[in-house]
């Protein structure tokens, strides 16, 4: 049996990062992630998917993503559920992040949060999108 998923979006919100009793940390995030196809009146829709990760990840996802933040996640799927306050059985379907990767640069999201300008503006990145055709031949390409 197989339970595998592997999601690519952006956060809805930031993180909600707690702690258990006995100390381990768990964040909580919602991804947005598009579907493949256009609905009837050719809008593309998307998907909201709650996710939660444990332990020292928890922390840096915490720490490092924010609403409106590309990531993907690698994990499995789990179900659960509990009674509210009202005595209804409550389910719910979550991703269980193994590991989240954090899919564009800190500042893009304008989190200059412990980080230098100087730094930045030295950062030269080759696959920047200015608009130029890149100038490779088809004997540097690997396939």
């Amino acid at each position: 049996m197989l339970n595998r998923v592997v999601l690519v979006g952006r956060l809805t919100r930031d993180p909600e990062l707690k702690y258990t009793p006995n100390g381990v940390a768990v964040a909580n995030f919602t991804l947005a992630v598009n579907r493949t196809f256009s609905n009837g009146n050719g809008e593309r829709e998307a998907d909201f998917i709650n996710c939660v990760i444990w332990r020292k990840p928890a922390e840096n996802v915490a720490n490092y993503l924010r609403k409106g933040s590309l990531a993907g996640v690698d994990g499995r799927i789990q179900t659960r559920s509990y009674d509210n306050n009202e005595g209804k059985r409550v389910f719910i379907t979550e991703g269980v992040a193994d590991s989240v990767q954090f899919l564009e640069p800190r500042n893009s999201q304008g989190n200059n949060e412990n980080s230098s300008q100087g730094q930045q503006s030295n950062y030269n990145d080759p696959f920047a999108n200015d608009g130029k055709p890149i100038d490779i031949s088809d004997d540097d390409l690997p396939f």
